[in-house]
């Protein structure tokens, strides 16, 4: 398939056509977008991440970099990153292999899955291994016992581990070995035992490993990938516990979701409730909520696509701010909207003014730091993971 252009994304907008008229066998995600007339826009949006990866590639290395930053000039690729080159390998693996070879200047997601593998073994942090054997998993077709040895061994080491790592090991056993393996079993028993009574997690599992004013605290992404872990595992198991865990989290992000669709930052693991909403990052809006979200739909849980749209919106009304966040020329979506402050002050007060009393916020930070500052930056794994959310997986992929 061949990147859609700006024309045939023109006419997926009009009323006479649907996405199944023009793209026959259409991914179903996509279809049900456009019962909330948000297809277009979803194109549109994979069209801009099939252009905007390849600055993140380096054709020499095979590596993808930590950021792309850009706003005034050519994007500038900064940094490499081993997490975000296993990330745009699974994004990539769902494009037909033209289009990866497009994207990749003739190399395929295969190529990048393989490198992340062996570049995996030279390194020790649990998240990145787990998103290798992921990717290895998914897009090789490969079990890397090497690697499934290392994530058992962290897990059976009673180590504190993030809880975005604790969802990624736990999907990473699902596609390797599956929900039997003693490094899924183990993932979900953590997960389970950190979540809150309203359905939240904190940063790091056990929570009692961080300080007493950052503890109570978890960001956006140590809510949304246990979402989407705990909906695989259910989906493996049938066990319904699996799924109301999933199903607590998911229900309390909704009712939390910003009036133009913002998912908000950080909450209070304790009580349910937002600690600090901005910044608001785009790959939460395009990517990691509907990832999730559909994944737990698909797994028998509720249908949230109008909250799941909603987000997406916000990519093009964004009221905090004038400027346009998607570059359409190169293909970039910026990271985020903040906050014009030093050092992450909001953040910080919030964590400790809540960690003093559940719900206590300075409504003065608003008016003093006001989010209306546009980070121009793209990272690759924010473009893989948008491929990933929307778009089917490849029949008989390892190709």
């Amino acid at each position: 398939m061949v990147p859609l252009s700006r024309e045939e994304l023109n006419v997926m907008e009009t009323e006479e056509h649907t996405v199944e008229q023009l793209i026959p066998g259409a991914p179903s995600r996509i279809a049900r977008a456009a019962v909330h007339g948000a297809d277009g826009q979803v194109l549109r949006l994979l069209r801009a991440a099939q252009s905007g990866l390849p600055w993140a590639h380096d054709i020499r290395s095979g590596d993808f970099a930590q950021t792309v930053r850009g706003g005034g000039g050519a994007p500038v690729r900064e940094g490499t990153s081993l997490r975000y080159s296993a990330i745009a390998a699974l994004g990539i693996g769902r494009l037909d292999l033209g289009d990866q070879r497009y994207v990749l200047s003739g190399a395929t997601a295969v190529d990048v899955a393989g490198a992340s593998a062996v570049r995996a073994k030279r390194q020790s942090d649990p998240g990145t291994t787990a998103l290798a054997v992921w990717a290895s998993a998914e897009v090789l077709g490969a079990t890397d016992t090497a690697l499934m040895a290392r994530l058992e061994t962290e897990l059976a080491s009673g180590k504190p581990i993030p809880t975005v790592d604790l969802a990624w090991m736990l999907i990473a056993a699902l596609r390797a070995c599956g929900p039997r393996d003693v490094v899924a079993e183990h993932a979900t028993a953590r997960l389970l035992e950190t979540q809150g009574a309203r359905g939240l997690f904190p940063h790091m599992s056990p929570p009692e490993t961080q300080s007493r004013w950052r503890r109570h605290v978890g960001c956006f992404a140590d809510q949304i990938y246990p979402v989407q872990a705990l909906a695989r595992m259910f989906a493996a198991t049938q066990e319904p516990a699996l799924l109301a865990a999933a199903e607590r989290t998911a229900d309390r992000l909704c009712e939390l979701q910003g009036p133009a669709g913002q998912w908000w930052w950080h909450y209070d693991a304790r009580t349910g409730d937002v600690v600090e909403r901005f910044p608001v990052y785009s790959v939460h809006q395009h990517g990691m909520a509907p990832m999730a979200l559909f994944d737990l739909a698909d797994a028998g849980g509720t249908d949230r696509t109008g909250e799941i749209v909603r987000g997406v919106r916000w990519l093009d009304t964004h009221p905090e701010i004038d400027e346009e966040l998607i570059d359409e020329e190169a293909g970039l979506i910026w990271r985020k909207v903040g906050r014009r402050e030093p050092g992450k002050t909001v953040r910080k007060l919030s964590a400790v003014t809540t960690a003093m009393r559940s719900g206590l916020y300075l409504p003065r930070l608003d008016r003093a730091f006001p989010a209306n500052r546009v980070d121009h930056e793209c990272r690759p794994y924010e473009l893989g993971w948008l491929l990933y959310a929307w778009l089917p997986a490849r029949d008989g992929d390892a190709s």
